[in-house]
C-alpha cells in the first residue's frame, strides 16, 4: 500500500524531532576520583609539591562513546573547563600553604581556571598526542596558553590523560612566595602537572 503525499509528509514530520535530537545530542565525560593535579616548584632551600585535594572538570562531548572516538583520533569533545579551588592546594606544610594562597591571591580569586578554546589530536607511540590551546586564569589574570598532553586507554573503558606545563608566576602579575624573613625564596617558574582519568 502506497502512502499518499500528505501521509508521507506527516511521517517525515514525526521523524524530524528524533533525528534532530540525535544530531545535537551532548554527553558529559566524567572525571574519575583517582585523577590527580599538582603544582611543583623549587626554592632557595628545597623543592616542593602542592597537590589539589579536589578539582572539577566540565567536559562535554558530541555523544556516547566519546572516549573510543578520541582514541580513534576523532575530535569528539566540545567543551573542557578545569577549575581548581586554591584552598584545596595542599603543600603538606601549613606555612607554605598560607604563603602559596597569598601569592595566588586566593582571597580575591579563589579558583584557578583553564578553559580549552581549541585542540588538536595526533597519533603517537604512547597513544594520542593532544595539543590544548586555551586560556589560563591565575590570580585573576587570564592569558592564552598551550598545554601538551598524552592520552591512552585505561582500564574499564577509561581514558588516561597526562601532561605538565611550566608557568611563570610573574607573567600573571603574581609575586613568588618568600618565607623565613626572605631567606627562602620560591622560584617564579612552577610546573603544573596532571594525571586525569576520564570515562563516558
Amino acid at each position: 500500500m502506497f502512502l499518499t503525499p500528505i501521509r508521507t509528509a506527516l511521517a517525515l514530520a514525526a521523524l524530524l524531532p528524533a533525528t534532530t535530537g540525535m544530531a545535537t545530542r551532548r554527553g558529559p565525560i566524567d572525571l574519575q576520583p583517582e585523577s590527580k593535579l599538582w603544582i611543583a616548584g623549587t626554592s632557595t632551600v628545597r623543592s616542593f609539591q602542592c597537590k589539589a585535594a579536589s578539582f572539577d572538570a566540565k567536559i562535554e562531548s558530541t555523544g556516547d562513546a566519546a572516549v573510543a572516538a578520541l582514541l580513534a583520533g576523532d575530535k569528539a569533545v566540545t567543551t573542557v573547563v578545569v577549575t581548581v579551588p586554591v584552598e584545596k592546594l595542599d603543600c603538606k606544610n601549613g606555612t607554605m600553604n598560607e604563603h602559596m594562597r597569598k601569592a595566588l591571591k586566593a582571597s580575591q580569586n579563589p579558583t584557578v581556571v583553564f578553559r580549552v578554546d581549541a585542540y588538536e589530536l595526533a597519533r603517537s607511540a604512547e597513544g594520542i598526542a593532544v595539543t590544548l590551546n586555551g586560556t589560563l586564569t591565575l590570580g585573576g589574570v587570564a592569558k592564552p596558553i598551550t598545554v601538551n598532553a598524552q592520552a591512552k586507554p585505561g582500564e574499564n573503558g577509561t581514558l588516561l590523560v597526562s601532561g605538565t606545563r611550566e608557568v611563570r608566576m610573574t607573567e600573571f602579575g603574581l609575586k613568588p612566595p618568600t618565607l623565613m624573613l626572605g631567606t627562602m625564596k620560591v622560584d617564579e617558574k612552577i610546573k603544573v602537572g596532571f594525571d586525569v582519568v576520564l570515562k563516558d
